[in-house]
């Protein structure tokens, strides 16, 4: 998919998910043409969607059979638009039939353009009209926060927290500590971007992998992630970090201004992030201004990073992006965290944190990977990439030897 990619991290990631859906014709079958049968069905879904976006549940009942606790889940949510576009609607038999549709829809103050996600829906004919019977994500499709209960929303001064299966007062908390993240990446990377966010808290590990379309068993130990579009911009919805509240509930204060903090550089840093951005910049970047201004000492913040370099067997190069990869060893994956973080950290120090990020920025500016790294770093620090890694490494020996 042009523009989005996938990546991964501990505390945090910069996933894009959903695809943009590629309108096909609707097939045939018995019955009226395949283009007035279609013309029907989009009529139905406008009138449901104008129902959703009212809250009217007699209209929304009067548009098919399915459960009208959507309206009810969704009550909190401040919608600012909701509409389905049919894509494709498959082979009519016995007055049934099978559809696909984009749905999309933007949170009021957040959204500046719509999430877009495919739905599977079922239909049925009766006495002339077609009603919907089945509303379900689409077979590559995460779930929706409201298919999974009633949505409680809490508004902070910088965020807007999403929750289900979550007393209002646990999600106030989860409030309080994004608005004290935004200053926080304020401080590291100026304030040129949206300065506010948008958390999302399923009731359980379970509930973030629906979410994020993915096997949870992939995320246990994982805090939260942070989905969005590389380069994201003003036509781009809003980023949605997703929580585990499962292992967020156990850290104490710091972790998790920390986890906070680096969710919400992925979306301060996302319109500067691109292809061409590795993950070692990218999840490193959000690690230092997680870390930044903390007190932690290297020692304290790579300790399996340390382990390798005692041990004889520090890297000797940075990470590439599959040792991002959340299914392999713990330890490996930290080390990987960790050097990242020391490469940004030994910019800040040796060059300045406005080189730092003036290098990041250089990085996502290349409109494909090879090169970007090397030629941001001569056109920013003055020194190739041979002789960062040379540097980097005797950092890391410096730092945790």
């Amino acid at each position: 998919m042009a523009g989005r990619r996938r990546a991964m991290s501990r505390a945090g990631s910069l996933v894009a998910l959903g695809a943009l859906l590629v309108a096909v014709p609707a097939c045939g079958g018995g019955g009226a043409p395949a283009d007035a049968r279609s013309t029907a069905v989009q009529h139905v879904l406008d009138r449901r969607a104008a129902a959703v976006v009212a809250g009217d549940t007699t209209a929304y009942r009067a548009t098919g059979d399915a459960d009208p606790t959507l309206l009810s889940d969704l009550a909190e949510v401040p919608l600012d638009g909701w509409s389905y576009r049919l894509t494709r609607l498959g082979r009519t038999e016995h007055a049934r039939a099978t559809a696909t549709a984009e749905l999309r829809y933007r949170v009021e103050g957040y959204d500046k353009a719509p999430v877009v996600t495919e739905r599977t829906l079922t239909l049925r004919q009766r006495a002339g009209h077609w009603y919907v019977t089945g509303d379900r994500p689409a077979k590559k499709s995460a779930e929706q926060l409201w298919e999974q209960g009633r949505v409680t929303v809490v508004k902070g001064a910088h965020s807007l927290v999403l929750g289900v299966g979550q007393r209002r007062a646990v999600l106030r908390s989860y409030a309080e500590d994004a608005d004290d993240a935004v200053p926080a990446v304020d401080s590291a990377w100026g304030t040129g971007w949206a300065r506010r966010v948008v958390v999302v808290v399923p009731k359980s590990l379970d509930g973030m992998g629906g979410l994020l379309g993915a096997p949870a068993a992939g995320y246990q130990g994982i805090a939260a992630v942070t989905t969005g579009e590389a380069g994201g911009s003003g036509t781009a919805p809003a980023d949605r970090i997703i929580v585990n509240p499962e292992a967020y509930s156990v850290l104490g204060y710091f972790g998790k201004q920390v986890v906070l903090t680096h969710e919400t550089t992925h979306v301060a840093t996302r319109a500067d992030t691109s292809a061409a951005t590795p993950l070692w910049l990218s999840e490193g970047y959000a690690d230092w201004a997680g870390y930044r201004g903390s007190g932690r000492t290297p020692a304290q913040a790579a300790p399996e990073l340390q382990r390798a370099v005692r041990g004889g067997s520090a890297p000797g190069s940075l990470p590439d992006d599959a040792d991002f990869g959340f299914s392999g060893d713990s330890a490996d994956l930290a080390q990987a965290y960790e050097s990242g973080w020391l490469a940004c950290r030994m910019i800040a120090d040796d060059w300045g944190e406005g080189k730092l990020n003036a290098f990041y920025k250089a990085v996502g500016g290349h409109r494909q990977r090879a090169g970007a790294v090397d030629g941001a770093l001569q056109s920013v620090l003055g020194i190739d990439e041979r002789e960062f890694e040379a540097r980097w490494r005797a950092y890391v020996r410096d730092q945790l030897g």
